[in-house]
């Protein structure tokens, strides 16, 4: 599933290829995608235009006229493109938005699981996740006070705290993996365990990894690409997920792979001791 720095990334490319464009005509090949009625979602975009593009997690907000916003969740495997209007359509492109200046927007999903949902604008935060979610990974909105009250009340282990989009938004399997390791924490460690300078230090290693990531443009494990269908480049720069048996960049240690929370989860069990 894309995380925050890959849909920051495709954010920043729809910007480039579907902000300020008039919508002409809406093609559904598949209805779920929509989870409105299709119909109703079609009629009421059909000549608005994209304002703008945002982001809250791993959720996209196009900004419609009309005080529209249309919430879209990518989950595994979807994606963007666009194209001259009239071009090639495969089976696992599920929407096609066609704009007045002769280009069509497309969305594409191999699995099926991505979904749009079209609200009011300033009723995004009342649909689904978005309801719950934690602050931005950011030095003002993720404050130390707030990250160190959220993990003392917390008796489960750190790395699935961390997964849970309640406490942080926009964090994966990899990112975890990575800022874990670079703090130095075991993935099962109990979260209320953690020591002032690990909460802190770990805080700003998270702020650190997802701002490094969102400028290598995102990670690109298995099937991630950007809106003009070119890979990240982070995963040149991973030290802990996907290098199961390697040794460990800091000590040498085999690197091991284990479950946490059903999540594939690689760590160094030299650096990343396991502590009462």
């Amino acid at each position: 599933m894309p995380e925050l720095p890959e849909v920051e990334t495709v954010r920043r490319g729809l910007l480039k290829i579907a902000a300020k464009r008039k919508i002409n005509a809406i093609d559904v090949y598949y209805g779920k995608t929509i989870t409105n009625d299709v119909e109703d979602f079609r009629q009421a975009l059909i000549g608005q235009t994209i304002e703008n593009i945002d982001r809250r997690g791993k959720y996209l907000l196009f900004r419609f006229t009309n005080d529209l916003t249309m919430i879209s969740h990518l989950r595994m495997e979807g994606r963007y493109y666009n194209q001259p209007i009239g071009g090639p359509i495969d089976k696992h492109t599920h929407v096609v938005f066609e704009f007045t200046d002769g280009t069509e927007l497309c969305y594409q999903d191999t699995r099926k699981f991505g979904r749009m949902t079209l609200v009011k604008t300033g009723d995004e935060m009342n649909v689904g996740g978005l309801k719950t979610i934690g602050p931005e990974p950011t030095e003002d909105a993720f404050t130390l006070p707030y990250f160190t009250t959220e993990l003392k009340k917390s008796r489960g282990k750190i790395k699935p705290f961390l997964l849970n989009q309640r406490h942080v938004a926009g964090l994966g399997n990899i990112y975890v993996d990575e800022v874990l390791w670079m703090t130095g924490i075991n993935p099962e460690q109990p979260a209320n365990t953690l020591t002032a300078n690990q909460i802190a230090e770990l805080r700003e290693n998270i702020i650190k990894e997802l701002a490094t990531a969102i400028k290598y443009k995102g990670t690109t494990v298995h099937s991630f690409t950007n809106a003009f269908g070119d890979a990240g480049a982070f995963q040149d720069r991973l030290k802990a997920y996907g290098h199961a048996g390697d040794e460990c960049p800091r000590c040498g240690t085999k690197m091991v792979k284990i479950k946490v929370a059903e999540r594939g989860t690689t760590f160094c069990p030299h650096c990343q001791v396991l502590k009462e």
